[in-house]
């Protein structure tokens, strides 16, 4: 019985070598954040700077010259999918949270990030798209349209990216981009632990 126990201790023990070794870039005591998988694409580290948790100030319109009261926020940012995508999560003193999933499809040379939020459960996730890459802003967008039908894209841009913290925007553009109306800013500092 002893030994049956001891063959059993071991086949546990060596699964869990194993898993460690197999997953050995998912978040974890010495990694919280995770880290980037060597095999995958090398865009994967795009979102570098912004893992870890930062500090944030949300402010949105409530009108078209309004902004409501701005709002404490922190946002946290981790490699998932044992680092092949990047994970964020957002908590707001104001009781709503959302979070995304971004994945590169080098195929496409694109980032798709997928936004969810506590405030309403949707049936379809919206997903954003493009090369975040822009002079050092990463730029994606989804399409939208304007309250009067006209088409367009909701546009989001982080910006001012450094180890230091980022500045985010989300605004409604059409397609020329010639109309850019910013409804959602948040400005960030990433916390020093």
């Amino acid at each position: 019985m002893r030994t049956v126990a001891l063959i059993v201790v071991l086949a546990l023990t060596n699964t869990l070598v194993y898993a460690q070794d197999l997953y050995q870039y998912r978040s974890s005591d010495v990694y919280p954040f995770g880290q980037p998988h060597p095999d995958a694409p090398k865009e994967i580290t795009d979102y570098g700077p912004l893992i870890g948790i930062s500090d944030c100030k949300s402010i949105a319109r409530i009108s078209p010259t309004d902004w409501a009261d701005t709002i404490a926020m922190e946002w946290h940012f981790k490699y998932i999918m044992n680092g092949w995508g990047v994970q964020d999560e957002t908590y707001k003193t104001d009781g709503v949270h959302s979070g995304s999933i971004r994945q590169y499809n080098a195929d496409s040379a694109q980032w798709y990030v997928t936004y969810y939020s506590s405030s309403t459960a949707t049936p379809s996730l919206t997903t954003w798209a493009g090369d975040p890459r822009d002079g050092g802003d990463f730029i994606l967008y989804a399409p939208q349209k304007a309250p009067n039908g006209m088409d367009g894209f909701f546009k989001i841009r982080f910006s001012e990216i450094s180890n230091k913290g980022f500045k985010w925007e989300g605004a409604w553009v059409d397609p020329a981009e010639a109309i850019n109306y910013a409804t959602w800013k948040i400005y960030c500092k990433k916390r020093v632990d």
